[in-house]
């Protein structure tokens, strides 16, 4: 490393040795500089629908999981959650509250390995994402503690579809290894939850651009574009979907 002094000159170098140990600590301390992960990484994935009034969530972990299988995660990595009391395929777990978060927090992935929650449901104002259940809402702040408890430091992507889910990009959800993702700013609804869609227009587009996007931030921007055109061709007011991300993941592939 080099100081900008006028070492040369017999006078200062006394004041300019002083000065480099003065600064050595502080240099010590500061350690290596954050680099953003730029390797892919193996997914460990809770997948999870929070409502089965209408068949869009389920739709969409079901095609999220095929996205998954269709990049080689393996079927013993994937794990999904249903508020569906019938649901047919037995690998699919209850979607209560301490069911999921008991699933993230027991992740605990490997080296090059990382976190991948994608929750989608109804979402409650100032409450957070409706677990029907059983009629249980699940707040950033649990879902925080499940993510530190069961991804640690490993390349986190977490995203939350559903009204007002913008407040999952904030707060205590933020962190330095995570990248969160949402359908809508903390005081707008989102769209597309009723019968007869395939899938509630956040999911439909989040889906469309996994293929081809090369990193998770190009995934949410296509995302985004995508919702707006949606949204105006519907006629409502912009949900304006929100994201963090953490600076060692700024720039982390998506495949």
């Amino acid at each position: 490393m080099r100081f900008p002094c006028l070492c040369w000159k017999t006078p200062l170098r006394l004041w300019c040795l002083i000065g480099w140990l003065a600064a050595l600590p502080t240099l010590l301390l500061a350690g290596p500089p954050v680099s953003a992960a730029t390797q892919p990484v193996r997914w460990q994935a809770v997948l999870a629908a929070g409502d089965m009034a209408q068949p869009v969530f389920d739709n969409a972990i079901t095609a999220f999981r095929a996205w998954l299988a269709a990049n080689r995660v393996p079927e013993a990595d994937i794990h999904r959650l249903s508020a569906s009391p019938d649901a047919r395929d037995p690998a699919v777990e209850p979607a209560n509250a301490n069911g999921l978060l008991h699933r993230i927090a027991a992740l605990h992935p490997g080296p090059g390995e990382g976190c991948l929650v994608f929750i989608t449901s109804h979402g409650q104002r100032n409450r957070g994402i409706f677990l029907a259940y059983l009629g249980e809402t699940l707040q950033p702040a649990a879902l925080a503690q499940a993510l530190a408890a069961g991804c640690r430091r490993s390349p986190t992507v977490v995203i939350v579809s559903g009204c007002y889910s913008g407040t999952f990009a904030a707060g205590p959800m933020t962190a330095p290894n995570r990248i969160v993702m949402t359908a809508a700013r903390a005081d707008r609804p989102s769209f597309g939850c009723q019968v007869g869609r395939t899938y509630a227009v956040f999911d439909e587009c989040l889906l469309a651009s996994l293929p081809a996007s090369p990193t998770w931030r190009a995934v949410f921007n296509a995302t985004v574009g995508c919702v707006q055109q949606r949204e105006r061709a519907l006629g409502v007011s912009p949900s304006q979907p929100q994201a963090s991300f953490g600076v060692a993941v700024r720039d982390l592939p998506a495949r």
